[in-house]
């Protein structure tokens, strides 16, 4: 991360950047539109004085020279002919609703330049003095007395008069016309400055759109496209690649984020590999040491097949022998040879039930029987009736619930009961007789077995030992046995697919518990029992 920040505080941002160029762009435009509105502006104001006040004053200016002209025709015919007709357009023109005087008045109020109202003003000066000083007194004097009574001298001070009235007239109406075709002159240039500018208004926007296309690929695009190509060739698996982006700082930030997200999957892949190796190598030796276990463990259960039945023969021999030599010698000899013989025949009845039960124990799994179902109850019978005798010795009673029916191996279920009860009445308390009770309750997958017995019970601290080989909790004077009964047990639960434990339990006693699979439709049979 930091080597995010550092990139991101050498470049600068993408946010700084469109900034600064939509301000840019943004000013520009504002500029050029600022500039067009007051062109525009200033052509609408040309183009409203031409075709308004200066229109007008061009239209007024004409129509009243003419009127003037008109007049002054009029007077000349009536000094003539004493003809009232003649008169008529003097008489309009006196009677017309716009004088120069009026139109000084409008372009006054209309039009910003002095000087033509200045000569508006010297014209209606002018044609009011020729109308003032010529025309009425002219006309007055001849409708009394006559055209006779006007001399050449008058006639001609009127004419002078009238060549100041139409000089003026004429100079206003030049000067007008001046100032209209000034005014149009202005309206074609501000027209042709507002088509500059539209033009340029829209040269602006096509250089600001270009700008801003071309900003955002350099700064956008080919950022965003580099890094997408880096980080696709990392996800396609090339980790060596390196992701390194040029352009804004948030994109090379992005880009150095994804540069230590690659640098930590070649960490993390490197340390997979090495786990990987490690743990391929521990499979292998764990896959060598347990085959390596595997064969051992036949070895042994070979061994100790072969050993327990070849030693059987010789065994034999030496038990039947030592019986004789007891038997026949008996009494013959001293004391301690009695003893040794005693010994000897002891050693030899303990050496087979050793034999007898190993051979048991490694044909547990080897030697595989017939899978059907075992009804529990019959089972237990069966095991009583082998045990009958020490049952009957010890005074001992065996009861059980309902028992279901499971799958397995009649003749190994039935040495298991032998060897839990066989203990019980071994191991009973001397103080009371033996009480053995079975039960069964059903859990998820399987049958729960209990044997509970009033013995001595056991230390929990033992509860794990006693189920390992020839381990005794007790001296071999003090109860015998050769140490393999629950191993046994063990072996036969595991062989059907449980477990045997002992649990922590009040009262006196030992309790021993084992699981064995459910089978469908199974249902408890046989009532509870007790035997003696």
């Amino acid at each position: 991360m930091s080597a995010a920040r550092a990139t991101s505080g050498r470049s600068t941002t993408l946010r700084r950047r469109l900034n600064l160029l939509l301000v840019a762009g943004g000013g520009l435009l504002g500029v050029v539109l600022v500039l067009s509105g007051f062109v525009l502006a200033r052509a609408l104001e040309s183009q409203e004085a031409v075709t308004g006040p200066y229109f007008d004053a061009v239209t007024g200016a004409d129509a009243a020279y003419m009127r003037l002209l008109d007049a002054e025709t009029s007077v000349r015919g009536y000094v003539l002919t004493q003809d009232e007709t003649a008169l008529e357009p003097y008489h309009r023109s006196r009677e017309s609703g716009v004088t120069f005087s009026d139109l000084a008045d409008e372009l006054a109020g209309e039009v910003p330049d002095g000087a033509l109202v200045a000569r508006a003003r010297a014209a209606a000066a002018a044609a009011a003095r020729w109308y003032d000083e010529f025309a009425e007194p002219t006309v007055a004097r001849v409708r009394e007395e006559g055209g006779a009574t006007v001399s050449t001298a008058e006639v001609e001070a009127g004419r002078v008069l009238f060549d100041d009235a139409r000089a003026a007239a004429e100079s206003y109406v030049q000067a007008v016309r001046d100032s209209r075709a000034g005014a149009v002159d202005e309206l074609a240039t501000w027209t042709s400055a507002t088509g500059g500018l539209v033009l340029l208004l829209v040269v602006a926007a096509v250089v600001a759109g270009a700008s801003l296309w071309f900003a955002l690929r350099r700064w956008v695009l080919l950022p965003v496209t580099q890094l997408g190509q880096a980080s696709r060739a990392v996800t396609d698996g090339d980790l060596s690649h390196v992701v390194r982006v040029e352009g804004p700082g948030e994109l090379e930030e992005l880009a150095a984020d994804v540069e230590q997200m690659r640098l930590g999957l070649v960490t993390q892949l490197a340390e997979l590999r090495s786990s990987r190796e490690e743990i391929t190598e521990a499979h292998q030796r764990l896959s060598e040491q347990a085959e390596e276990l595997r064969r051992s463990n036949r070895d042994l259960e070979q061994f100790a097949y072969v050993a327990s039945h070849d030693l059987q023969e010789p065994l034999r021999k030496v038990a039947s022998f030592t019986q004789l030599l007891q038997k026949r010698y008996s009494g013959q000899l001293d004391e301690r040879a009695d003893q040794y013989i005693d010994f000897a025949v002891d050693g030899a009845k303990r050496m087979q039930r050793l034999i007898q039960d190993l051979l048991g124990f490694s044909r547990v799994g080897r030697v595989a029987g017939d899978v059907v179902p075992v009804d529990l109850a019959a089972a237990l019978e069966r095991a009583q009736d082998q045990l009958s005798e020490r049952i009957d010795e010890a005074g001992a009673a065996v009861t059980h619930d309902e028992l279901p029916v499971v799958m397995g191996e009649e003749r190994l279920l039935v040495q298991l009961f032998q060897n839990v009860v066989g203990n019980a009445v071994k191991f009973r308390h001397p103080d009371r007789p033996p009480r053995v009770h079975v039960s069964a309750r059903r859990t998820d997958d399987a049958w729960e077995i209990e044997a509970r017995d009033n013995g001595i019970g056991i230390d929990p601290q033992y509860a794990e030992r006693v189920f390992v080989i020839f381990q005794r909790l007790h001296a071999k004077d003090v109860y015998d046995g050769t140490g393999i009964g629950l191993s046994l047990c063990k072996k036969i639960v595991e062989h059907h697919g449980g477990r045997i434990w002992i649990p922590d339990t009040d009262g006196e006693g030992t309790t021993i518990r084992w699981t064995l699979p459910v089978v469908e439709d199974e249902t408890p049979r046989g009532g509870d029992e007790e035997r003696s």
